[in-house]
């Protein structure tokens, strides 16, 4: 199956590259796409990792499932970035999650000497993939601090502080559904929006489906000291 190379092209590994660039460092590459429906697993926890996934279409989720039953949300991805980044060059290569396709998907797979070859041919491709390493350490970081917190409300003001440093807005479009936002805060639903509905009552925010107005910045963020 070919790559479509406006889909490519989107991939944060190929920023500030144009599809000329792109077609010709893609040439001589060994990969395989593989297309995915809405709920299919792509990968479960304790498979094989051998390559570096980029998602071309649709959404991908990282789940760890617990013996209870339970499964949290690690992390939600869309269309232009990439998973197993860490994972194709470490001693320990297996998925410690499982890897769920969210909607209609379809991923690009790029086994590890084919990667080393693709990063060896452009330099700023090599910058490229060592951001991604970069900005996964601090999501990481930011995904402990919210599981730390003491209260829901903290968890939900950590996350809007988080999207308003990224999106550089007061006015916030949250990249996914409620159902979502609760399942990486690692509380049930009914508590985010009970909790999204004090905040509202409380003037620090206004919100719409997922869409989010920061009423009261100040406050907010007073609320983590």
């Amino acid at each position: 199956m070919s790559y479509s190379m406006d889909a490519l092209s989107e991939c944060i590994l190929f920023n500030n590259l144009t599809k000329e660039e792109i077609s010709r460092l893609m040439e001589g590459v060994n990969y395989s796409i593989k297309c995915y429906n809405d709920k299919d697993i792509v990968a479960i926890e304790g498979e094989p990792c051998d390559s570096l996934s980029i998602i071309l279409s649709g959404d991908i989720e990282i789940h760890k499932p617990f013996s209870s039953g339970k499964v949290v949300t690690i992390s939600h991805f869309t269309a232009g970035n990439v998973f197993a980044e860490s994972l194709v060059f470490s001693d320990m290569k297996t998925y410690p999650a499982t890897v769920v396709s969210s909607s209609d998907s379809c991923v690009m797979n790029i086994p590890r000497v084919e990667l080393v070859q693709l990063l060896s041919r452009n330099s700023k491709v090599l910058e490229n993939f060592a951001g991604v390493l970069s900005r996964r350490i601090h999501m990481l970081n930011d995904r402990i601090t919210s599981l730390s917190l003491d209260s829901t409300r903290k968890k939900i003001v950590n996350i809007l502080l988080l999207e308003y440093g990224r999106q550089k807005s007061q006015y916030l479009l949250l990249p996914y559904s409620r159902k979502k936002m609760a399942e990486l805060l690692n509380i049930p639903r009914p508590s985010l929006s009970r909790e999204l509905i004090r905040m509202k009552e409380d003037g620090l925010i206004d919100f719409y489906k997922n869409r989010i107005k920061i009423l009261d910045l100040k406050s907010l963020e007073g609320e983590l000291k």
